[in-house]
């Protein structure tokens, strides 16, 4: 069964797939040029030790990524 969430809700270590984005601050474009699209696939590597920001790996490099963006991510199981 695939479940959807957001990428600030999934746990360390795991693979998802990038279903939509959906931010209204503006922040689209420069999510997208960092390589964040549909149909990418990620890894969430691990949340700072306050929990913000997160490290996600796409691409073959990792992206620190605060947590207010990351919860404008929708994900789902990369199964």
């Amino acid at each position: 069964m695939e479940s959807t969430l957001r990428l600030s809700e999934i746990k360390p270590g795991t693979k998802a797939v990038i279903d939509k984005i959906s931010t209204d601050s503006g922040d689209i474009g420069r999510l997208r040029d960092l390589g964040l699209n549909e149909g990418v696939a990620v890894r969430l590597v691990r949340y700072a030790p306050m929990g913000d920001p997160l490290e996600i790996k796409l691409h073959g490099f990792h992206l620190s990524l605060r947590k207010d963006l990351a919860k404008d991510i929708w994900v789902s199981d990369n199964k």
